[in-house]
């Protein structure tokens, strides 16, 4: 894991943000539920190397994602379920269906797996996208560590609001470990919860970039260098640029 969470750039980061990226990458290098160290970071190369496919610009520009002739460019080192995973939720996210979802399940990846990557996607995303924002240079890959997945999986995970097993709060269990900030927490908490430590490592690098969990019901309160109005005209007018529909 490198020393500096941003080489590049003199402009001032909040140490405690750094820390959060420097947490999140030692995180990706280490063994996942599903996914063995080497496997995450081969999927944190091929994030990156969905953002230059070709093919997903042609997948972009088309009327209809489906039947677009031609292949990803990858790396090579992931699955084709992986790989297409990996290359439409990066780069055409709002145009993906429950029916494209079961077809990438059936390619051969379990439905932990499709989490767990789904949540190590967020996590390269967001990192990337704000060191870019810094000018700065992309954070150099860790080096996998070793160990097993632990290939935990809740035993009140089902599909039921979802395309994907989610686990709602009242069928979590302490085994889970701490997943929700409250029993009402919202289903944008809920997303990565079939795989609870990828919902604590999606959560712990978000709220060092948005707020902590505790301060966001506080609405006459800023814990940021920016007022409270400004850090959600912020936050709208970037969904609505992504097309956010939560």
């Amino acid at each position: 894991m490198p020393q500096k969470a941003f080489s590049g750039t003199d402009l001032p980061v909040r140490e405690d943000l750094a820390e959060a990226h420097r947490r999140a990458w030692a995180a990706i290098a280490a063994p996942g539920t599903w996914l063995s160290a080497a496997r995450r970071v081969a999927v944190a190369a091929e994030i990156r190397r969905a953002r230059d496919c070709a093919h997903c610009a042609r997948i972009r520009a088309a009327l209809s994602p489906e039947g677009v002739p031609g292949a990803h460019d990858t790396l090579g080192a992931v699955s084709p379920a992986e790989v297409e995973l990996i290359h439409r939720v990066v780069n055409d996210p709002g145009r993906l269906s429950e029916k494209w979802s079961q077809a990438v399940l059936a390619a051969g990846l379990a439905e932990g797996e499709y989490v767990e990557i789904v949540g190590l996607i967020a996590l390269v995303m967001m990192m990337d996208t704000f060191t870019r924002a810094l000018g700065a240079a992309d954070t150099p890959l860790p080096a996998p560590q070793p160990g097993e997945p632990s290939r935990y999986r809740p035993t009140g995970a089902r599909r039921k609001a979802a395309w994907l097993p989610i686990t709602e709060p009242e069928d979590a269990t302490a085994a889970d470990g701490p997943m929700y900030p409250s029993p009402k927490a919202g289903y944008i908490y809920r997303a990565l919860s079939m795989v609870p430590q990828s919902l604590r490592d999606y959560w712990a690098l978000a709220s060092a970039h948005y707020l902590p969990g505790p301060a966001i019901y506080r609405f006459d309160q800023s814990v940021r260098a920016i007022a409270r109005p400004q850090v959600e005209l912020i936050a709208a007018r970037v969904s609505a640029l992504h097309q956010c529909a939560y």
